[in-house]
């Protein structure tokens, strides 16, 4: 068994006691299943990576674990200590992005798909924001920010796929849908009533969201790794 197995294991391990525990509303054992999640993704991104941790990775992996703790804690800062947090990991990813853009020339045949994607995304962004509980009022600008950039990341992994359709680019846009419904279903959770299957798809897309950001930094080591053994 390759040494980053065990941690892929666990992870997969924990997200179906997940879903175990969330569809039978044990909420309290659904608390521990969750913690597991992203140390085992983080050992697996680590181990694949030949222990190997950029600063950037580092302190998205840091804040990412830090706005989950705010989430599983249910204190009275919970809410804006996860969104800060996770504001922090988007606006990190954006700057890979952006920092390792490639050129992208749109042809004719991606006009129509890439504006169709910009206009869902401001649709789900004012949709979203429309849906706001006493708690969004009171952080309405800082929601606000937290919904553009992360409506711009996604646009960067979207735009990518579309033009590109590279694997890593496949792994980029999966990560950015999973971010997004995982924060969609957050809101819903707190504007509607209770419901399991909110609940389900939230902790689903991000436990997954965890899984595709790791495969996307160890998709562009690799290429990182190409480009100096090609040099």
């Amino acid at each position: 068994m390759k040494a980053n197995k065990p941690s892929l294991i666990l992870y997969f391990l924990a997200l179906l006691l997940t879903i175990i525990f969330d569809w039978a509303e044990q909420d309290f054992l659904a608390i521990y299943a969750k913690a597991v999640v992203l140390p085992a993704i983080f050992f697996y991104f680590f181990i694949s990576n030949e222990s190997k941790l950029g600063k950037t990775e580092g302190f998205i992996f840091l804040f990412c674990f830090v706005g989950q703790v705010f989430d599983l804690m249910d204190v009275e800062v919970s809410e804006i200590g996860a969104v800060l947090s996770f504001l922090v990991v988007y606006l990190l990813l954006l700057k890979i992005f952006i920092v390792e853009r490639e050129k992208v020339k749109l042809s004719k045949k991606d006009i129509l798909p890439v504006s169709i994607v910009v206009i869902f995304i401001v649709y789900l962004l004012v949709s979203v924001l429309s849906l706001q509980s006493d708690n969004m009022k009171k952080y309405n600008a800082l929601y606000t920010i937290y919904g553009i950039v992360l409506s711009i990341m996604s646009y960067f992994c979207f735009v990518r796929y579309i033009v590109k359709g590279t694997h890593i680019a496949l792994i980029m846009s999966l990560m950015a849908v999973c971010y997004i419904f995982s924060d969609i279903f957050y809101i819903f959770n707190e504007y509607f009533s209770h419901s399991v299957v909110l609940v389900l798809i939230r902790d689903v897309t991000q436990i997954l969201a965890y899984y595709f950001m790791a495969e996307y930094f160890l998709e562009r080591s690799k290429g990182q790794r190409k480009v100096l053994y090609n040099d």
